[in-house]
């Protein structure tokens, strides 16, 4: 998952709290440390309230200069000077959001329920303010006459869309009402994600008599031990809801009665009817943007959204939807039903459950593939896999990584590495949170402390941050990742390599692509993962140090259509279930609960799946940027299919030409071209869907 940020998104942006209490403020200082990276060690809690508000006075200073000036506009004196203002406001806010994602505590809420508000108006005050906008529609309307190259006409083009789309173009009182709707959502999208935070941390299945544990894997028992000695529970043996442990316990706990408490707990996060519940902030929320694309001129919430990524509109998102749904509902049943053979061989009467599915499909893996994970893990050590993704950079763009001691990190899990290019120059900065811990946000992202762009002729480098959910040790193992992690490495890793490779001058166009384009950096480096040439490149057994072998993969390579309905299936229950909430032309007296239902229902969702993300934990869409957006993955899957055609069409799947044109096109443009564009300087032509069909198996190669 790609978090992205930028100074006009100061509504998403969150603030993030450590301890203690300093005399200076660095947060407004120069930093003097090492790729002037944030010095986390000299952060304190009371650094980050006075630093947003001063940083945004200093910020409002640089636009009024800028509407102060009585010269002609330019794009120097406007674009250029509005692209550099509010500098230190989006260094502090990059920093703070991503804490309160990764380290999240008590103290935080409090401090944010305050902030967010304010920073959402500051950007409203920034976006709808006639004076500016005045300025920029000038360039706008005479673009073809000030003498600009295609990346100062893009980058010009872009604000002056930023500022339609904001509402700059509404009167005063439509203005009005936009800002209020803004600042209520940056409240409540706030609250909505705290609320699935906390229900994550306090909802855990406790065991007490270990003999309830028969039957699962020792080190499966060891990580319920050691989670309940960290929540200073001795003697018994705790599982959370977090999907590094609740997927191995789903498994591989043959106690049916505690498979279904665990999951149960997971499907009915904030729909509990406590303080933590969230069906009356999704009401709200969906209300709230609905009156929002409304007063913009938009039918829908998702006519707005997409109106500027590659979909463009909900049709086409629908089509692409229904053309996978069929094959994959198709394939779950077929799924289903050998799992049920099971049950019924097995002498057992019961009908398969939705949290049955997991414990059943290992079964099918093991008796079909002859495939047990637990035997695969042991080649995936997390140190093996980090340095598999360093590997396959490498032999794709000839750049190395170096591990650096001399960085100040948020938490001591934290490794830090400089990324080097091909060329022996400094890169980037990257770094790596591997650990699940109770105070972080579920899930695996990308972010950044700092984006790439030019400032007076000088190239500003990267901060790239990835946060994993990974099991932790446990004992004198390292942490082993199942076959669904080393994806999510290699996932992420790729979203990394976007962050890296960025080529631009000016900071609107770093980073900026589609969210449905977004993912095609992510998703293609997946592809190398279990490919045997890969597996023969990185997966070493952690004690033994020996390569895996030829028969485990090929046991891999055999079952790599395994579990594909089930997998596709409770993907698009959800992406369904997104664009059902967005279509909406009227929210009145929407009932969450029977409107999931009814959505599940009318695509036809069998009992025994759920769909990936229940409405009130989809943090996704309420509480990030995937609001009718959850589709993205799909259509990106479409692109990264085609694309990964481009190596093996040359019969080298590390061609350094066809990587090096990818890094040129894809990764390093940022915003400079329009999606499409970028993606037929590539390839030469449109994505074709077969090659993403063959690769779930629904079709033959």
């Amino acid at each position: 998952m790609k978090k992205l940020f930028t100074i006009l998104t100061l509504l998403i942006l969150i603030l993030g709290i450590m301890s203690c209490k300093n005399e200076k403020n660095p947060l407004l200082e120069e930093w003097d440390t090492p790729y002037s990276t944030p010095p986390f060690d000299r952060i304190h809690a009371d650094d980050f309230k006075p630093a947003i508000m001063e940083a945004i006075n200093m910020h409002n200073k640089e636009i009024e200069e800028i509407i102060n000036d009585k010269t002609e506009p330019t794009f120097e004196n406007c674009i250029v000077r509005l692209d550099n203002s509010g500098e230190k406001l989006n260094e502090i806010a990059l920093i703070l959001s991503n804490l309160i994602e990764a380290n999240y505590n008590d103290t935080l809420e409090q401090v944010a329920q305050e902030i967010f508000p304010l920073l959402s108006k500051h950007n409203d005050e920034i976006l709808l303010n006639d004076k500016l906008f005045k300025k920029i529609k000038y360039l706008y309307d005479n673009i073809n006459n000030l003498g600009l190259n295609d990346e100062q006409k893009r980058t010009l083009e872009l604000y002056y869309r930023d500022f339609v789309r904001a509402g700059a173009q509404l009167n005063d009182a439509d203005k009005q009402k936009l800002k209020d709707i803004n600042q209520r959502l940056s409240v409540l999208t706030l609250n909505f994600g705290m609320n699935v935070q906390k229900d994550n941390n306090n909802n855990v299945l406790i065991i007490s008599n270990k003999e309830e544990l028969n039957g699962m894997p020792e080190s499966l028992i060891a990580t319920g031990e050691k989670i309940a000695n960290e929540r200073n529970m001795p003697g018994k043996w705790v599982y959370t809801t977090d999907k590094a442990v609740m997927i191995p316990f789903l498994q591989y706990c043959p106690n049916r009665e505690l498979r279904k408490k665990l999951y149960d707990m997971y499907l009915m996060r904030g729909d509990n009817d406590n303080e933590n519940d969230n069906k009356k902030l999704i009401k709200e929320i969906l209300n709230l943007r609905l009156q929002k694309a409304n007063l913009l001129g938009y039918k829908t919430y998702a006519d707005y959204v997409l109106e500027d990524r590659m979909a463009k509109n909900p049709t086409n998102v629908f089509n692409l939807l229904d053309q996978i749904w069929s094959p994959s509902i198709a394939k779950a049943k077929v799924e289903r039903d050998e799992m049920q053979k099971i049950i019924n061989n097995e002498g057992d009467t019961f009908k398969l459950q939705y949290y049955d599915w997991w414990y059943y499909a290992e079964k099918i893996r093991n008796k079909k593939y002859a495939l047990d994970e637990n035997n695969l893990k042991p080649y995936f050590s997390l140190n093996v896999v980090r340095d598999a993704v360093f590997t396959l950079s490498n032999k794709l763009y000839g750049i190395t990584f170096k591990k650096l001691n001399d960085i100040s990190v948020y938490n001591p899990e934290v490794e830090v590495y400089e990324v080097i290019d091909n060329d022996g120059s400094h890169l980037a900065i990257l770094y790596l949170d591997y650990y699940t811990r109770n105070n972080k946000q579920g899930g695996a992202w990308t972010t950044s402390f700092r984006d790439q762009y030019r400032k007076d002729n000088k190239n500003i480098t990267p901060l790239v941050s990835i946060v994993f959910n990974f099991p932790q040790p446990v004992g004198n193992d390292p942490s082993l990742l199942s076959m669904d992690d080393v994806e999510t490495f290699f996932h992420e890793f790729g979203h990394a390599l976007h962050g890296f490779f960025s080529d631009v001058t000016y900071k609107r166009l770093s980073g900026y692509v589609p969210r449905d384009f977004v993912e095609l950096p992510s998703q293609i480096l997946e592809h190398w993962a279990f490919e045997p040439q890969m597996l023969k490149l990185y997966a070493k057994h952690y004690k033994t140090g020996e390569l895996i072998p030829d028969s485990l993969i090929e046991k891999i390579k055999n079952s790599k259509y395994f579990n594909q309905g089930f997998a596709k299936t409770e993907f698009l229950a959800a992406a369904y279930l997104d664009m059902d909430y967005h279509i909406l032309t009227e929210i009145n007296d929407l009932d969450v609960r029977t409107f999931e239902q009814k959505s599940m229902d009318k695509i036809g969702l069998i009992p025994e799946i759920k769909p990936r993300y229940r409405s009130t934990y989809f943090n996704h869409i309420f509480s990030g940027g995937y609001s009718a957006g959850y589709y993205c993955y799909l259509w990106s899957e479409k692109l990264d299919c085609d694309a990964y055609h481009a190596f093996l069409e040359t019969g080298d799947i590390f061609n350094k030409d066809v990587a090096n044109k990818f890094r040129q096109t894809i990764l390093a443009p940022g915003g400079k071209k329009d999606a499409e564009q970028m993606y037929l300087d590539f390839r030469g032509k449109e994505p074709d869907i077969k090659y993403l069909l063959e690769d779930l198996g629904f079709i033959q190669k």
